[in-house]
């Protein structure tokens, strides 16, 4: 199928809802500054890979963030009730928050981060775990799900799953902030716009590690994740809910300015777990940021 400039053009504008809006481009070629305390690390492929964990004991959760985010993102779950009662992980994707910076152009592109994810996994021993993904690490998750058959299920939030050509106009609502989630670097006004979609309008609780991770980012993890959005750059992920075999959970913000909620009814999903799309009341975008009790809750009970 032809993927012609105009229709690559209208994609990236569209996808950055869900592939990038869980973050904020940056400096390009950021560096991480010194790892704080309670960061650990393995060697990647690609690298230094930084990972907190909570101290819980209970079934282990991977946590995968957004583009242009960091494992801080989930901070309320891993110094709340949810990471004293399971053990979470959350990981820095490459380019991202304390981890290296990638080289070369096989690692900023979903089956990159998918890869980096796995490994995580198989050196911690947790290939059992709940992955769960927000926004552009959703669409991570539902990549590595086929190579991931002991995992006890899959969560998603902020992530429509998508075919290729994706159907943007259903999968998402308009938004002119959307597309500077694919620039390497861009102006304070820009993100400023972006931070606004991100979140429930009128939402002011924003740490400013948000600003500060979007702003450590290396650039090229965006622009290459545009690049990388052409016919056999990333699974058909409606497939893959399709023939999952795992438990999936959905979750939605009842508020998210980005993704059309109702697009997931057009789906076949026969693992959904509850048999329907978890809707998160009060809540944009983050719902693990803006409404951290009920998403505990939600991913508690899944698994």
């Amino acid at each position: 199928m032809g993927f012609d400039r105009l229709h690559r053009r209208d994609v990236l504008k569209l996808i950055g809802a869900s592939a990038v809006a869980a973050g904020f481009p940056g400096a390009l070629r950021a560096e991480p500054a010194a790892a704080p305390k309670g960061v650990a690390f393995i060697e990647g492929a690609s690298g230094k890979i930084a990972y907190r964990q909570s101290t819980g004991t209970g079934r282990a959760i991977i946590l995968v963030h957004g583009n242009s985010m960091s494992s801080r993102s989930f901070v309320r779950q891993l110094d709340g009730p949810l990471g004293q009662k399971r053990r979470l992980i959350a990981i820095d994707l490459p380019g991202h928050g304390e981890s290296a910076n990638a080289t070369g152009d096989t690692v900023y592109n979903l089956p990159g981060y998918a890869r980096t994810v796995v490994d995580l996994a198989k050196r911690l021993g947790v290939e059992d775990a709940v992955f769960a993904g927000h926004s552009l690490g959703g669409h991570i998750v539902l990549e590595a799900a086929p190579n991931l058959p002991k995992a006890a299920g899959f969560v998603v939030f902020g992530t429509p799953p998508l075919a290729f050509p994706p159907a943007m106009d259903k999968a998402f609502l308009p938004n002119p902030a959307m597309n500077v989630g694919f620039a390497g670097e861009i102006t304070k006004e820009q993100a400023q716009a972006y931070l606004a979609s991100w979140f429930k309008p009128g939402t002011t609780d924003i740490a400013p590690s948000f600003l500060d991770d979007l702003m450590r980012t290396d650039g090229r993890a965006r622009t290459q994740l545009g690049a990388s959005i052409v016919p056999d750059g990333y699974r058909d992920e409606i497939e893959v809910v399709a023939k999952l075999k795992q438990p999936l959970a959905v979750l939605h913000g009842a508020d998210d300015q980005l993704i059309n909620g109702g697009y997931f009814a057009s789906l076949t999903m026969p693992t959904l777990w509850r048999g329907s799309v978890q809707t998160i009341a009060n809540s944009g975008h983050t719902p693990q940021w803006e409404q951290a009790a009920q998403f505990d809750a939600l991913i508690d009970a899944f698994g």
